[in-house]
């Protein structure tokens, strides 16, 4: 198979010139042919009341359950770049205090060293707090359900200190 670099691999090494290798592997499913694969998507409004770390896993929990999905991933995508998404656990609330705190200590505010300071000095350590987190979460379905594991929840991190509306799209695909 012809990785992704082509033409220009080089000749004398073999490398390809930055970048990744990638080769292209035929699709299979383990049951040799796909169901009825079904889809459905829904919008989420969350509001935030500062820093922290606010559970949605039951929202994404009840969108799975009327999607009817039995097997499949559900996709959850927030459309900002000052919050963020985690799984992480919640059957301890101090996890999510330390966790913000960690972040806090990691990223503080008022930097003197940064340029993008036009929005607050909260607004730039939410944006490199973001980029070091995720937007994207990718869990499978199972029997109907999400396969989170016994303390795992899914959590809307909010990095900036005012309070906000986050936009969370949820996406399901599965038979």
């Amino acid at each position: 198979m012809r990785g992704s670099c082509g033409a220009s691999r080089s000749q004398a090494s073999g490398r390809c010139d930055g970048r990744a290798r990638v080769k292209a592997w035929p699709s299979l499913s383990s049951a040799g042919k796909l169901g009825s694969v079904r889809q459905h998507q829904k919008h989420i409004e969350i509001a935030t009341s500062g820093q922290g770390l606010y559970e949605i896993t039951a929202a994404v929990a009840a969108f799975v359950s009327a999607s009817g999905l039995r097997t499949g991933q559900v996709m959850v995508y927030i459309r900002h770049t000052s919050a963020s998404l985690l799984i992480q656990e919640n059957a301890d609330a101090d996890v999510q205090h330390d966790l913000a705190e960690f972040f806090a200590r990691l990223v503080p505010e008022n930097m003197d060293w940064l340029r993008h300071t036009a929005e607050g000095p909260d607004d730039m350590p939410a944006h490199i707090k973001g980029a070091l987190t995720q937007t994207a979460l990718a869990i499978p379905i199972t029997e109907g359900a999400m396969a989170l594991g016994t303390w795992q929840g899914i959590f809307l991190f909010e990095h900036r200190a005012r309070p906000h509306e986050r936009r969370v799209v949820l996406h399901a695909i599965g038979d």
